[in-house]
């Protein structure tokens, strides 16, 4: 058992590397784990980098994180996955969390306590963190950025099935007219704007069984099917309506991959290690700069 000084507690062998799974003290419904890299240092005083990374419709929480193990040892990046369970809303229901909230369940909220939480534990940059979503994680990503921009350093989206466009004259979900009486604030643009963004897909991702929505389905909205009948054509119109408003994207679409996560994360990986390294650098200029005055 280690001392962690400043946070009253002493970490044990499975705080280190792949943690276990923890539930939210907040919300016990839901949990979490975690990957903390090799050159973590219980006795420094360095804060870490935090990247969330979301889970697809299958909850492979575990696996989504430990793809991320190597940026994390590279970056000095503590990576948090959590568990939104199936059936929260309604018995067997997968789809809630994509949503961000719905039937009184906050998840952005819920994924913000489970930072604080973590916060209390380990020494992370927990103000501004960096978001990857895969699938239902790409859902949740990008209605996230709306809600929250001003936190997220970086966001990857990766193969959303439905998306909400940067779009005034349409509620959310297709839309985001109404997302102040939603998520409580307008969006900000000029958080937006200084969010380092990435859309990715793969190039064989073209199946739309899953993704066209019927009428008559919990989904189902006037122009919900508008922005494109495949995950590419989605996120191209995605990619459009944030470049209509400003907000730059790296639009990477992967050859011979599917809707596949293990395939876009190289792809992932090589935009979040372009943006703490340049961060990086900007972070030594400008410290520099500032002991020259």
């Amino acid at each position: 058992m280690r001392h962690v000084p400043g946070h009253g507690r002493t970490l044990s062998y499975y705080d280190f590397g792949r943690t276990t799974v923890y539930a939210c003290q907040a919300d016990p419904r839901f949990s979490y784990c975690a990957y903390i890299p090799r050159c973590y240092d219980e006795d420094g005083d360095d804060r870490f980098r935090l990247l969330v990374a979301i889970h697809g419709t299958g909850r492979d929480m575990m696996a989504t994180r430990d793809h991320f193990i190597a940026l994390a040892e590279r970056h000095r990046l503590i990576v948090l996955a959590p568990l939104f369970p199936g059936g929260i809303t309604a018995p067997r229901e997968l789809s809630s969390y994509k949503r961000l909230r719905l039937d009184g369940i906050h998840y952005d909220t819920i994924l913000l306590a489970m930072i604080d939480e973590l916060a209390t534990v380990y020494r992370i940059g927990k103000e501004k963190f960096s978001l990857f979503g895969f699938s239902g994680g790409g859902h949740f990503a990008h209605r996230f950025f709306y809600a929250h921009p001003g936190r997220l350093e970086a966001v990857s989206i990766g193969a959303p099935g439905v998306v909400t466009l940067l779009d005034p004259d349409r509620d959310l979900m297709v839309g985001v007219r109404d997302a102040a009486e939603i998520f409580g604030a307008p969006i900000d643009l000029d958080a937006m704007r200084d969010t380092a963004v990435q859309m990715i897909v793969g190039d064989d991702d073209t199946d739309s069984w899953e993704i066209t929505i019927p009428p008559g389905s919990p989904w189902w909205q006037e122009g919900v099917n508008a922005a494109g009948a495949n995950r590419k054509d989605r996120l191209r119109s995605l990619r459009d309506s944030f470049e209509k408003h400003g907000i730059a994207v790296r639009l990477d679409i992967v050859p011979g991959v599917a809707h596949r996560l293990d395939g876009l994360v190289s792809g992932a990986e090589a935009f979040f290690s372009d943006v703490f390294t340049s961060r990086q650098r900007t972070d030594h200029r400008n410290f520099t700069e500032g002991n020259n005055k």
